[in-house]
């Protein structure tokens, strides 16, 4: 299974990649700290999963997630956030994400899409 991760904070970033490598059939295809080269990765690479921060420099997770699901709706998208107030959610789920998770208190969730989306794959 192929993810793309996005977000504005390499610890994040970094910590992310450390969950998804528990996974044997995980390979991150991309890595990015800006909306602009999300949306650009997103169209290339093409992955199953994309984990996006809501808000990133150039375009937002929101932007972002317009803009792919104007390509695409068979990639799965977790929009991850600090911003995780019951408004953020809708927005995000009315423009397409398939999860919305805080990265205060929902992180591990992300671990849990992850086992599911491998599990079905195989």
């Amino acid at each position: 299974m192929k993810v793309l991760i996005a977000d504005d904070s390499g610890l994040i970033r970094d910590r992310l990649q450390q969950m998804l490598r528990q996974f044997g059939q995980v390979e991150i295809v991309g890595s990015y700290d800006n909306g602009s080269q999300t949306l650009e990765g997103l169209l290339l690479l093409k992955p199953d999963l994309a984990i996006v921060d809501y808000k990133m420099p150039g375009l937002s997770g929101l932007e972002v997630l317009k803009g792919i699901r104007k390509e695409s709706t068979a990639i799965k998208i977790i929009i991850l956030t600090f911003y995780s107030s019951e408004y953020y959610r809708r927005l995000a789920m009315q423009y397409g994400a398939d999860y919305f998770f805080s990265k205060a208190d929902e992180f591990e969730k992300i671990s849990l899409v992850v086992e599911e989306m491998t599990v079905n794959a195989s």
